[in-house]
């Protein structure tokens, strides 16, 4: 019977896990058609003034990284689940991973919040978070490409990648150890994905397709089985699309 109540709450977990994801996007997109946006991020409709405010940067900050960044912990969670028998894991511990794993993206939603409104002050982005400068865009990208093949990245790419050595090297019970975990293995996280997060200003923080596909990118470079594989293709890819910018931006060609 404790099995079966056992079985039943882990099942009720990940069903409210991946409902928040669902409920995020959907909040996201409900965002770019109350501010007169399509799903690009570009203005069809309303003024984005409202959005400037510190307070509504940050709540769409916050929920797009929970629409981005938690469907990446879902091999973080498993191997935590699965260590729920073997190291005395629980239930509220696997609850304090993730409550620990969002308070270190909610203050980094702060932090980029600020520095939106102070780039959007001085003129270097648009009110729709989009760089004016495309040669300042192509060498955002170029810096990003760089990341993916430094040491720091494959130091933070390995922890979050295989995040079983980093529960067996530095494990605590219960929910506060959870929580100190989740922290631990958030900071790494931010280590690895704060680029990703950074190309949101080429391609528009509104912008649901462009965001899409960079939490399709930092998904699969964490997948157990193909993430070591397509972490180095996808800095070159970052590169060259970064080059082609600059090239096409300096009428090179075309």
């Amino acid at each position: 019977m404790k099995f079966f109540n056992r079985a039943l709450m882990t099942s009720f977990l990940w069903l409210s896990f991946f409902a928040l994801i669902l409920m995020s996007w959907m909040y996201l997109f409900s965002m770019t058609k109350m501010a007169g946006l399509d799903l690009a991020g570009r203005t069809v409709g309303m003024s984005m003034m409202e959005a400037m405010k510190f307070s509504s940067l940050f709540l769409m900050w916050s929920v797009m990284m929970i629409a981005m960044m938690f469907p990446t912990m879902v091999p973080t969670l498993r191997s935590y689940q699965d260590l729920i028998k073997s190291a005395n894991g629980s239930l509220i511990g696997w609850i304090g991973v993730l409550a620990g794993y969002l308070v270190v993206w909610l203050c980094f939603s702060g932090m980029i919040s600020a520095v939106q409104i102070g780039l959007t002050s001085i003129g270097f982005i648009n009110m729709l978070g989009v760089l004016r400068s495309n040669l300042v865009a192509s060498i955002l990208l170029i810096m990003v490409g760089l990341f993916q093949f430094t040491r720091l990245k494959d130091y933070c790419h390995g922890v979050c990648h295989s995040p079983m050595s980093y529960f067996l090297s530095h494990w605590r019970m219960g929910g506060l150890g959870g929580l100190r975990m989740g922290i631990g293995l958030g900071v790494f996280c931010v280590g690895c994905c704060w680029g990703f997060m950074l190309l949101g200003f080429v391609g528009g923080f509104m912008n649901i397709l462009w965001m899409g596909l960079a939490t399709f990118a930092m998904v699969v470079e964490k997948l157990p089985q193909l993430g070591r594989f397509v972490k180095k293709p996808l800095g070159g890819f970052l590169i060259l699309l970064g080059g082609f910018l600059a090239l096409n931006n300096l009428n090179l060609i075309g």
